[in-house]
């Protein structure tokens, strides 16, 4: 059986002004958006919450994917440092001190009962869906399709990154070069706990 590379796979054929274009000409962009500890709120604060989250889930016209990244709190530059003060230390007891701090922040990682999370909230646009009622079907994605597809996105993203605020949610849209390594991280993911991410060529960046 012939090998492709993992490329061929994804869906995304480019990524420029911090927008993913699809293989199917669709447009997506992402935000990053903020958590809350919904256990602290009070009965009160957690109704009116998801009156809120429902009230937004009611009023979008188009379809949006909710994702959430967990995974080991990468905590290397942290050992790295302290690897450096156990090096320096003068004093043995400290430095045996350091050395037993430093592999017990080691062990609890190591365990996985660390994590963190990340949530994301992808909002398509469909420019060719608009011009031909098929999906990926026309004369292809011009640069003004692309610049008129881009600002309907960004309205999406928009009215997303408000229906979520009304939730006391914070919202970010995504760069190119967030959006390459979060594309990376997720094809990757033992390297990315690793905190390692390779280094972008200026010119893949647009």
């Amino acid at each position: 059986m012939a090998k492709f590379p993992s490329q061929q796979f994804i869906p995304v054929e480019q990524i420029r002004e911090g927008i993913m274009v699809q293989k199917d000409k669709s447009l997506k962009g992402v935000l990053l958006v903020s958590s809350l500890n919904f256990a602290l709120k009070s009965e009160e604060e957690q109704m009116a919450i998801i009156y809120q989250f429902q009230n937004f889930l009611n009023s979008l016209d188009f379809s949006c994917q909710i994702i959430v990244n967990s995974r080991k709190v990468n905590i290397t530059g942290y050992i790295e440092k302290i690897k450096e003060l156990e090096e320096k230390q003068e004093n043995q007891l400290l430095k045996i001190q350091t050395s037993e701090y430093r592999s017990f922040i080691e062990e609890i990682v190591s365990t996985g009962s660390i994590m963190t999370k990340k949530f994301y909230i992808v909002v398509p646009y469909f420019p060719m869906l608009e011009i031909t009622g098929i999906p990926g079907q026309g004369s292809g994605l011009t640069e003004k399709k692309f610049q008129t597809g881009k600002y309907q996105l960004w309205q999406r993203m928009e009215y997303v990154s408000l229906g979520i605020r009304r939730c006391g949610l914070k919202s970010a849209n995504l760069g190119s070069e967030e959006l390459i390594e979060l594309l990376w991280g997720l094809h990757h993911v033992n390297q990315a706990e690793l905190g390692y991410y390779p280094d972008l060529p200026p010119e893949v960046i647009i």
